[in-house]
């Protein structure tokens, strides 16, 4: 079957992309993403190297299980798409997550488009709270406070002397 029309195609995609939750082998492994399954509403926030407020926007956050089970997929949208008009374009980034059973983590690559911004990351979970650490920079994420209906998200980059520097912050309420 061959496919050329877009929408045809987007849906298809769509279709194989998202999956109605995780394969029974996975469900014990993606139990610290479970919570986060969903759509979000988030306020953003980003930093000078002082940590003084520089900007703030809406955004919005949508999480789903993915690629048959297997993986946890986001997209990340900043402004979102209904605050566009007064705060401008932004960033439309992607996330796919698998667990490593052999590192007892999971990697994660966050894919951002506008900038061709490709950071993969080693992700383990403690409690209420995931931490991301960069394989490639030395920048961390982390989900904190992770509740069903809100959680804390923080980047974080340690400068050559050893500082740690906020960046940006979510504050997520799930959308009704």
């Amino acid at each position: 079957m061959q496919i050329t029309d877009g929408a045809a195609a987007a849906s298809v995609l769509a279709g194989l992309m998202v999956s109605d939750g995780p394969r029974a082998e996975f469900v014990e492994a993606f139990r610290p993403f479970a919570p986060l399954i969903g759509s979000w509403d988030l306020d953003v926030a980003w930093y000078d190297d002082d940590g003084k407020v520089t900007r703030q926007t809406k955004g919005e956050w949508h999480f789903a299980w993915a690629l048959d089970g297997r993986a946890v997929a986001d997209i990340w949208i900043t402004p979102s798409r209904a605050a566009r008009g007064t705060d401008g374009d932004g960033e439309w980034g992607l996330s796919i997550r698998i667990h490593d059973p052999e590192l007892n983590a999971f990697r994660s690559t966050w894919l951002g488009p506008k900038a061709a911004f490709v950071m993969p990351f080693i992700a383990r979970a403690d409690g209420d709270s995931i931490t991301l650490t960069s394989q490639t920079a030395n920048t961390r994420w982390a989900f904190t406070g992770i509740t069903e209906t809100s959680f804390h998200w923080r980047n974080e980059d340690q400068a050559d002397d050893g500082r740690v520097i906020l960046r940006q912050t979510f504050e997520a309420k799930r959308q009704l």
